[in-house]
């Protein structure tokens, strides 16, 4: 029975590997869960990061203007165009899960520590302040 158990766990730690998510794996275009925008995720540097790339309504009411940053806190980002935003940055892969980011919201202006999980097609994402219990999480759909 000893040796059963020791086989066991030699073929199941060697299995981790198996299950374990590609890094990489949410590299690419993601429609938020509105779907009014789509982000590109890309890695940099080792982190990961995304920027909008695409709008539902990509300008202003006048139907020529771009989509302005106006609600950013900074004064001096509120005239930068929204589409190619950045608004995914610095995460870093771990486990299965990609953690110590932040995602900006344009709609708001407001900035919040972040973490992403892959599952499947579907990316979920969690934007809070302070610790990850007191936040929110958003559910983006992988875009051809």
């Amino acid at each position: 029975m000893k040796i059963v158990k020791i086989l066991l766990f030699i073929l199941l730690a060697g299995m981790k590997p198996a299950f374990s998510q590609n890094a990489d794996a949410v590299v690419g275009n993601w429609l938020n869960a509105e779907k009014d925008a789509k982000v590109q995720i890309y890695k940099a540097g080792g982190k990961y990061y995304g920027k909008i790339v695409w709008l539902k309504e990509p300008n202003e009411a006048d139907g020529k203007t771009p989509k302005k940053d106006k609600k950013n806190s900074s004064e001096a980002l509120r005239s930068r165009p929204i589409l190619n935003l950045v608004i995914l940055t610095e995460f870093t892969y771990d486990d299965g899960k990609w953690d110590d980011g932040e995602i900006y919201d344009p709609k708001s202006g407001k900035t919040y520590s972040s973490n992403m999980k892959l599952k499947g097609d579907k990316l979920e994402i969690r934007g809070y302040v302070g610790i990850s219990a007191f936040g929110r999480t958003t559910t983006w759909t992988r875009a051809s």
